[in-house]
C-alpha cells in the first residue's frame, strides 16, 4: 500500500517548514543559544505545520535524528480528544516526575489541548506552574480561544498562519515534479485556492487529481472537487441583475441538478463578488449584503434554500437600484437634459427679439432666467430621484427612513443635497454622522455620484406629498401635530 503524499513529504526540519519563517527562526535561535522554554503553545488553522513543528522540536532539543517513522520513549504523543478525562492527566502528572530514559528531555506533545475538561486542565496546570527541569511541554490547538487564560500564560505562544497561495503553488509543483504527476499551473492554482492555506489539505487534493489523468488540467481538478464553472457562477450574476425571475430560478436550480452544492457555489459566487468589489464595478452595499449570507449557507440547515433567498434578495435590491432613464437622471449625470421644442410662449429669440405678448392679457411675459430654468429642471430632478432614495432607506434602514421622509430635497447645488426639516428634532437626528453617512451612500448607489448632505431648519419646509403621508386627526389638532413631527403612524385611544 503506498503512504499518502502529505505523510510522505512531511517536513523533517525546520528549514523544510514553508510559511511560517517567523516561528521557525525564533525556534532556531531558540535552540541555537539554548533558550529553551518549559512550555509551548502552538495555535492556528489546520494543516499549517503545528503537529510536525511540534515533532521536529521535540527531537532538536535532544538532539536526535528525526524521520516520518521516529518513536523514541522520552517523547509522549498525547490526543487530547481521546485523553481528556482528568483521569489521564493525573497519570501524566505521575509521570512527568520520572527522569527521561536516555534523552536530555522528556517531551510531551499534547494535540488538540482545547479537547481537555476543565477539571483536566485544572490539573495539568499546577504542572505547568512547577514543572521539573526535564520536562518540555508542546501543546498544539486549532481553537485557542477555548484555552482557559491561566494555561496560555504559563506558555510560549506562536501563532502559525495560513499558507500563502504562492508558496502552496510552488510546493505543490515541487512534489508534483517529485511523483511524476503531469498537471496545469491552472489546475495547481485551483488546487491551492481549495485548500485555503492549508499545507495537508493541498496535498491530499494534489494526491486525488493525479489520479484523475494523465494530464490533470482545471476541468479534471472541477469536477473532483465538484466546483462549478466560473462561467456558469457568472451568469447567475448577470441573471440577478435582470428582471426575470422565474429564469434566475431555473438556473440555481439547473446547477442543482448537475450535482453542485449549495455551498461551493456560494464560495465561488463569493470570490467573483469581491473581485467586482475590488474593481469597483459593484453596487457596495447590495454585494455586502449578499456577501454576508453567502458565508451563512455551509451552516444552514437547508443551505439550498438558503442560497436562493439570499440570490432573489440580491436580485430584488439590483433591480430597484437601476437607475431611471429619465431627463433629471441624466442631467444628474452630467449628460444633461433631453432636448426639447421650446413654446413660443416660454422662449427667447435667437436674435434677441422681445417675447411675444399674452394673448389673453396683452401684457408681454418675461423670459425665463437661467436660475429659475436651473431650479425648475432641479426640482424635476429631485421629483425623480427621490422615491427610490425613499425607497431603498425604508428596505434596509426603517427609523432613518422614517427621518428622512419628512424632508424637503433640493438638489440645486452640484454635488449637494440640501435637506430642510420643518423641526428640529428631525435635523438633529440627521445630522448625526452615522445617518447622514447612510443615507449619502444610498443616494450614491442610485444616482452614480458622490453627493455631500445638508441639513437645515426650515419651519415652511414641507416634504413631498408623496414622501411623508401625514395622519389626518380633525377632532383633535395636537394629535396631527405630532403626527406631523414624527411621521404618520397608528394612534391609540387611551
Amino acid at each position: 500500500m503506498g503512504q499518502a503524499l502529505y505523510r510522505k513529504h512531511r517536513p523533517k526540519s525546520l528549514s523544510e517548514v514553508i510559511g511560517q519563517e517567523h516561528i521557525t527562526s525564533t525556534l532556531r535561535q531558540a535552540l541555537k543559544t539554548g533558550r529553551l522554554s518549559h512550555a509551548y503553545l502552538f495555535t492556528g488553522p489546520r494543516g499549517v505545520g503545528k503537529t510536525s513543528v511540534a515533532r521536529i522540536l521535540a527531537h532538536e532539543v535532544n538532539g536526535l535524528p528525526y524521520s516520518d517513522d521516529s518513536s523514541h520513549l522520552d517523547i509522549i504523543e498525547i490526543d487530547a480528544a481521546s485523553n481528556r478525562r482528568i483521569d489521564e492527566i493525573r497519570e501524566l502528572r505521575e509521570k512527568v516526575y520520572i527522569a527521561p530514559a536516555s534523552a536530555k528531555y522528556k517531551v510531551y506533545i499534547i494535540d488538540e489541548v482545547h479537547m481537555l475538561t476543565r477539571e483536566a486542565f485544572n490539573a495539568l496546570l499546577k504542572t505547568l506552574e512547577e514543572p521539573p527541569a526535564h520536562v518540555v511541554f508542546i501543546l498544539a490547538t486549532t481553537d485557542a480561544h477555548k484555552l482557559p487564560e491561566t494555561i496560555i500564560s504559563r506558555t510560549q505562544r506562536f501563532s502559525f498562519k495560513p499558507v500563502g497561495k504562492s508558496e502552496l503553488i510552488g510546493q505543490l509543483k515541487q512534489i508534483a515534479q517529485q511523483e511524476e504527476i503531469k498537471i496545469s499551473d491552472e489546475a495547481l492554482e485551483l488546487l491551492a485556492d481549495h485548500g485555503e492555506g492549508s499545507f495537508r489539505d493541498s496535498i491530499s487534493l494534489l494526491d486525488q487529481a493525479g489520479n484523475q489523468a494523465d494530464q490533470v488540467e482545471p476541468d479534471d481538478v472541477r469536477r473532483l472537487l465538484g466546483i462549478p464553472p466560473t462561467e456558469a457562477v457568472s451568469e447567475l450574476l448577470t441573471l440577478s441583475a435582470q428582471n426575470d425571475t422565474p429564469r434566475l430560478m431555473k438556473h440555481i436550480a439547473a446547477l442543482y441538478d448537475q450535482g453542485y452544492q449549495a455551498a461551493l457555489i456560494a464560495k465561488q459566487l463569493g470570490r467573483i463578488l469581491r473581485a467586482k468589489l475590488a474593481e469597483g464595478s459593484a453596487p457596495e452595499v447590495a454585494v455586502l449584503g449578499l456577501l454576508s449570507e453567502l458565508i451563512e449557507v455551509p451552516r444552514s440547515m437547508e443551505p439550498e434554500r438558503f442560497l436562493e433567498i439570499a440570490v432573489l434578495r440580491y436580485h430584488s435590491q439590483i433591480a430597484h437600484l437601476q437607475p431611471r432613464p429619465d431627463a433629471a437622471q441624466a442631467q444628474l449625470h452630467g449628460e444633461g437634459p433631453r432636448p426639447t421644442t421650446p413654446s413660443p410662449e416660454t422662449s427667447e429669440d435667437p436674435a434677441g427679439s422681445k417675447a411675444q405678448p399674452d394673448k389673453n392679457t396683452g401684457s408681454k411675459p418675461e423670459p425665463i432666467s437661467g436660475k429659475a430654468k436651473n431650479n425648475h429642471e432641479q426640482t424635476d430632478l429631485a421629483e425623480a430621484v427621490w422615491p427610490d432614495v425613499l425607497q431603498a432607506l425604508k428596505q434596509r434602514h426603517n427609523t432613518l427612513y422614517g427621518v428622512v421622509r419628512m424632508a424637503s430635497p433640493d438638489f440645486s447645488e452640484p454635488g449637494t443635497l440640501q435637506l430642510a426639516f420643518a423641526f428640529a428634532f428631525h435635523q438633529k437626528r440627521l445630522n448625526e454622522n452615522a445617518n447622514r453617512d447612510k443615507l449619502a451612500a444610498i443616494v450614491q448607489e442610485i444616482t452614480g455620484r458622490t453627493v455631500s448632505i445638508e441639513v437645515v431648519h426650515d419651519p415652511k419646509a414641507k416634504p413631498p406629498k408623496a414622501a411623508a403621508p401625514v395622519t389626518e386627526t380633525p377632532s383633535n389638532g395636537s394629535l396631527t401635530t405630532i403626527s406631523n413631527i414624527f411621521g404618520g403612524a397608528e394612534l391609540l385611544e387611551s
